[in-house]
């Protein structure tokens, strides 16, 4: 268990029925978890489906933000939604090898791609429903007012079938348009009953304040407990009065903050000289400050990020070095952030290692999660609604000499 207590688990259909010691010696078809680690399931809250795997095909670019963007414009071009499909089913199945049953993933929705990103993933959702429930965000990468006709395909990607409202308002080309953004995301939130989940300040620049417009704009409109802002790189980088108020203000209006370090450590600071800053938004003072952090896999070897595999526990290692997460306080906190955090971010009522829960689980060869973190092993079995989904065992020798 998480807290290193001893207990049975009994599942019944999709549903945890009965935790504690003892309580399943009568029951026949019981699989072993003596000296494993069980865990819910991990929930990849933030990761972009549409562009996994295309990192071979692209140009080669600055690293940066900018540049990544620009890079990935004439691969989206050609999407097909086949193409789309069968590289986002590929990371849902790899994820949930590896321990993830649910994902919510933000799909480009402009006048490049149009609505083939999101044809595609949602294709690859219907896929794999029988292995991971996958929300899709309706996201506007290139800006609504930067890209005229956006805001267009945004509606009808909600009506096709989107289930959160995306955005982006710092890619605006000035702080009118960044606010019009935030209120044309709002309004079409508001008109289809969605939740929002934006990104938000993925800069350096710490004068890219857009984070308060979007938290003004959730407190202003009573959207409380129903927006996510991910990134926000340069909360790191604006000075602490104004960093102060905001995270005041992000708590106050239950705004999640989607940290994405793997990908912001590598993306941020290319300008630096000298003393190179992680990239990443101030994950310890918004913990202390109680707003709910969550962390995301972000990128599977796209124009973005030439790495991940849909790692979740990865993704917690990476991130517990980039924030200094080191206590035994702080690593609990890592395992919130792929686990219990994305859950409150989504609203879910059923998850979790407790009875009533969806039995969304996974059973890992360590005795801990502290020592799943260090060893990063594979779950040896994954649950969905109850269903075994994946298993995995690795065996190694070694072959000393006679």
């Amino acid at each position: 268990m998480p807290g290193g207590g001893v207990a049975d688990v009994i599942v019944d259909g999709e549903r945890i029925t009965t935790i504690g010691p003892g309580v399943a010696e009568r029951i026949a078809a019981a699989a072993d978890g003596t000296g494993r680690l069980l865990l819910p399931a991990y929930i990849d809250g933030h990761v972009h489906l549409d562009k996994v795997l295309i990192r071979d095909e692209l140009r080669d670019h600055d690293g940066t933000l900018a540049g990544a963007i620009e890079a990935t414009h004439e691969r989206k071009r050609r999407y097909t939604a086949e193409d789309v499909r069968a590289r986002a089913r590929s990371v849902i199945e790899s994820s949930v090898q590896l321990g993830t049953t649910r994902l919510r993933s933000h799909v480009d929705v402009d006048t490049i791609g149009g609505l083939t990103p999101l044809e595609g993933v949602m294709a690859a959702a219907a896929d794999c429903a029988d292995i991971a429930d996958v929300q899709t965000i309706a996201f506007p990468q290139e800006g609504l007012l930067r890209d005229p006709g956006a805001y267009g395909l945004m509606e009808a990607a909600i009506e096709a079938g989107a289930d959160v409202v995306g955005g982006m308002p710092h890619w605006e080309a000035d702080e009118a348009a960044q606010r019009e953004h935030v209120h044309m995301c709002f309004d079409l939130a508001e008109r289809f009953d969605r939740d929002l989940d934006m990104h938000v300040d993925e800069t350096d620049d710490g004068g890219v304040r857009t984070l308060e417009m979007v938290a003004d704009e959730a407190l202003g409109r009573g959207y409380l407990g129903r927006v996510c802002a991910g990134h926000v790189c340069s909360l790191a980088a604006a000075p602490h009065d104004y960093a102060e108020r905001v995270i005041d203000k992000c708590l106050r209006a239950g705004i999640s903050i989607a940290a994405n370090p793997v990908t912001n450590l590598v993306l941020q600071g290319r300008g630096d000289r000298g003393l190179v800053r992680r990239g990443t938004t101030r994950i310890g003072e918004l913990r202390a400050a109680g707003v709910n952090v969550l962390f995301g896999q972000d990128c599977v070897k796209d124009g973005f990020y030439p790495f991940g595999r849909g790692s979740m526990l990865e993704v917690a290692l990476i991130s517990a070095h980039a924030a200094h997460l080191t206590t035994r306080s702080d690593l609990a906190f890592a395992l919130r952030a792929v686990s219990d955090a994305p859950a409150k971010a989504w609203r879910l009522t059923d998850y979790g290692l407790e009875v009533g829960a969806r039995a969304d689980l996974q059973l890992l060869p360590v005795p801990s999660w502290e020592e799943a973190l260090r060893l990063q092993p594979l779950p040896e079995k994954v649950w969905f609604k109850g269903r075994l989904v994946a298993d995995s065992s690795v065996e190694t020798r070694l072959h000393r000499s006679s």
